[in-house]
């Protein structure tokens, strides 16, 4: 399967060698956001159900039920880009298990960006054999996306905005730069979500949502 590429945003991680929830010397803690997309399985498509003959939703009519799980990513970088790959099992089981047989799955992952807007797209298969006799089949697959770090990168009065140093009894002391409209919307367009599922059809989600 092809990757996906797309710009992202880069998140400053304050401090190169601090972790998340450390103190630093002025007492604030450290807060540390990766700007690789974060891979989830949105809800009702990490399930598919295969009918025989197609059409029927009827329990006696199911054929092959297959689900995502083991859903993990990992993030890589240079210095032009972020790199995310997310690799899942597909495990399934069957109702006819007289012979042997393939069955191909399509998969789809999207890049979204700011909850809603999706960057890119790509489709994939993930094929299960079932040998004869056997009821169940596991097979994996994988997505991935590039982010460019070249427009990867806060609006410099944002990042101050964020790291300044506020000491008590300031009037900004009090502020948290997190809740600032403009610093709300800057962190919303770089908010990324690497999302895989089942390319289902209208039929499939709808028989997904309502089961």
């Amino acid at each position: 399967m092809r990757t996906l590429s797309i710009a992202a945003v880069a998140l400053l991680a304050l401090g190169a060698c601090s972790r998340k929830g450390d103190l630093d010397e002025t007492g604030g803690i450290i807060a540390v956001r990766s700007a690789c997309p974060v891979a989830a399985i949105p809800a009702h498509t990490g399930d598919v159900t295969l009918f025989n003959p197609a059409g029927s939703t009827d329990a006696a009519a199911i054929d092959v039920v297959a689900s995502m799980t083991n859903l993990r990513s990992t993030c890589s970088e240079t210095a032009d880009q972020f790199y995310t790959e997310a690799t899942f099992d597909v495990q399934a089981s069957r109702r006819d298990a007289s012979q042997a047989r393939e069955v191909d799955l399509p998969y789809y992952s999207v890049v979204v960006r700011g909850g809603n807007a999706v960057i890119a797209k790509r489709v994939g298969t993930v094929r299960l054999s079932f040998a004869a006799g056997q009821t169940r089949a596991q097979a994996s697959a994988k997505a991935a996306s590039y982010v460019d770090r070249a427009q990867a990168a806060l609006p410099a009065d944002v990042q101050r905005k964020i790291t300044q140093k506020r000491k008590s009894g300031e009037e900004d002391a009090a502020i948290d730069p997190f809740t600032l409209p403009e610093v709300k919307a800057a962190l919303q367009r770089t908010s990324f979500e690497l999302l895989v599922g089942f390319n289902l059809s209208p039929e499939q989600f709808k028989y997904n949502a309502t089961r």
